[in-house]
């Protein structure tokens, strides 16, 4: 079927204030694949959307959220169960930050809080020597700027799951659970200005957990590298 399409799931809504100024989750993943010739559909688990079949898709792309995977939320349990039938059709796959959390818990892993607190601001993710031959890290420097925000994390990947990258407070950065399917902790989708908003909107909590919340906004900056992995995972799909 020439007309499958690319499917943007997304794992809820943003908080309304970030919404009405910076749009939603899929807004920022269809933006950072302008210019690629794939058909996009959104999909929204937890409004009740249908799943859909695996056969009538091209990929998947499972968003982040405000969330978290250990609420087992009943429509976030129902999208692991979907992955998990997603990942034996051989869908290509490609889980953000919470997605790469429900995909680890999904096919076995243990996601749960950073016994360190959160992760957030533009970090150094570091790939690591299995990473050398992943088709979707090619031409990918060793060290690269991503853009981070969570308090979960995958605190024990999933036995199948390959290790392909990790920052200094996270190892499981990016996790490759076979050929078609790769999750992403940090933000491929992010500008500059999405992560500032989301450090500036809750800076006094941020602040609070001992955070430099203006040091970490002064060092915003554009993410390409990151943003490669998205384009790459969406232009393979696009073939």
């Amino acid at each position: 079927m020439t007309d499958r399409p690319l499917a943007i799931l997304q794992m809820g809504r943003p908080p309304e204030d970030l919404r009405a100024t910076h749009g939603e989750q899929a807004d920022w993943v269809t933006a950072a694949l302008a210019g690629i010739d794939v058909p996009l559909t959104v999909v929204y688990p937890a409004d009740s959307d249908a799943l859909p079949d695996p056969a009538r898709l091209r990929g998947a792309v499972l968003t982040g959220s405000w969330a978290m995977v250990t609420d087992r939320e009943p429509w976030s349990e129902r999208t692991a169960q979907w992955l998990r039938d997603a990942l034996r059709a051989q869908l290509p796959l490609l889980g953000i930050c919470y997605g790469h959390q429900l995909m680890a818990h999904a096919f076995g892993g243990v996601v749960g809080y950073h016994p360190q607190g959160r992760e957030i601001g533009l970090h150094t993710v570091q790939r690591v020597p299995a990473s050398a031959d992943d088709p979707l890290l090619t031409g990918l420097p060793d060290r690269f700027a991503a853009n981070l925000t969570h308090e979960q994390s995958v605190l024990q990947p999933p036995a199948p799951a390959v290790v392909l990258a990790g920052t200094a407070h996270d190892p499981h950065q990016i996790l490759r659970y076979g050929p078609q399917a790769l999750s992403v902790q940090f933000h491929p989708e992010f500008t500059p200005a999405v992560m500032d908003a989301c450090l500036a909107r809750r800076q006094d909590v941020f602040a609070g957990e001992g955070h430099d919340v203006a040091a970490l906004r002064a060092a915003l900056a554009p993410t390409p590298h990151a943003r490669q992995i998205l384009r790459g995972f969406a232009t393979a799909c696009a073939r």
